[in-house]
């Protein structure tokens, strides 16, 4: 039994065109990761966690679509972890951007996901063949500045959760405790928040790992994955699949433990089904890019890329990052 390999139809066969398609796919998955959590930013959404079962279940929905016009390829149930997986860090979402601010958060779980993701495939963590590269010093500087580049994030301060001002405090102590009081709250929702990304920055290079193992083991006669496309689209649904299946669960246990009085916000619905929607458009577009560049090209541009964007959200639209000059 051969491998299947499925490819889209090119305008051209030159490789150049093939490389064109790819930069194209993957700026827009670069744009589309980097904006899809805007519209939630100024939205009331609690703890949370209705906004992620609504994001969750839009992304089934487009995924469906997205299986429906690929032809419904064979589903592998094992790409269901990485959805899993996916899941469980998105449930942290909404209290980083709350706590540390759209930018910041997107950095650093992308500095944390390009860790993850560069880890498992070059050392070939999880079951994943390992892979070489023709300049391993260069290799390893990389991931380093990464690192240090995550390091640094933890000291940049945010204007997310400023203190009130107000122009009726009747004694100067009074401002003070109040200042002194508000520091304290707030650098320990910093350091939570920096926490969290982290884990969710793992749990989003983790996500991947699944179809990486299907598409390593697709040749092996004695694998379960043997026979397995090496297409990647061809996994979006079964991964999109579990992520919904995950968020419900995650959803019930919530409902439970609020014995059934969830905190539900229905300004939410519209900006969770628009995350969930760009999230998905991008995931094709990085996957169609995996296709024409390889994921070993695509992943650190994504990574890097939509920590960009993010941060220019941050930057120039919500100013959560300000320079200040000491007087």
């Amino acid at each position: 039994m051969n491998t299947e390999v499925r490819r889209l139809p090119l305008l051209g066969s030159s490789n150049k065109t093939e490389m064109a398609y790819g930069f194209v796919a993957n700026s827009i998955a670069v744009i589309l990761y980097g904006s899809n959590f805007v519209p939630v930013k100024k939205i009331e959404t609690g703890d949370g966690m209705f906004f992620q079962w609504v994001n969750c279940a839009s992304i089934l929905v487009v995924s469906m679509i997205g299986d429906l016009i690929l032809h419904s390829p064979k589903f592998h149930p094992l790409a269901m972890l990485g959805g899993a997986a996916w899941a469980t860090g998105s449930l942290t979402v909404v209290p980083v951007v709350k706590a540390i601010g759209l930018g910041l958060g997107v950095c650093i779980w992308g500095s944390s996901s390009l860790l993850m993701g560069w880890i498992s495939s070059r050392f070939g963590w999880f079951g994943i063949e390992a892979q070489e590269v023709a300049r391993p010093v260069l290799n390893y500087c990389g991931a380093g500045l990464c690192l240090l580049s995550g390091l640094i994030l933890f000291f940049v301060r945010t204007n997310v959760g400023e203190p009130p001002h107000s122009e009726c405090t009747p004694l100067l102590i009074n401002r003070v405790i109040m200042l002194d009081v508000w520091k304290s709250k707030c650098l320990c929702s910093i350091a939570i928040g920096c926490l969290l990304a982290v884990v969710a920055g793992l749990l989003y290079g983790a996500s991947f790992v699944p179809i990486l193992y299907i598409k390593s083991h697709a040749a092996d006669h004695d694998s379960i994955c043997y026979g397995a496309s090496l297409y990647d689209l061809d996994y979006v649904f079964a991964m999109c699949c579990g992520i919904y299946l995950t968020s419900t669960v995650y959803f019930s246990i919530y409902c439970v433990a609020m014995r059934s009085r969830p905190r539900l916000f229905s300004r939410a619905i519209l900006p969770g089904f628009l995350s969930g929607l760009m999230w998905t458009l991008a995931t094709y577009c990085w996957f169609l890019a995996n296709n024409y560049l390889s994921a070993v090209v695509t992943f650190p541009i994504v990574c890097a890329g939509n920590c960009l964007v993010a941060a220019l959200w941050g930057c120039l639209v919500f100013k959560e990052v300000k320079v200040s000059v000491p007087e």
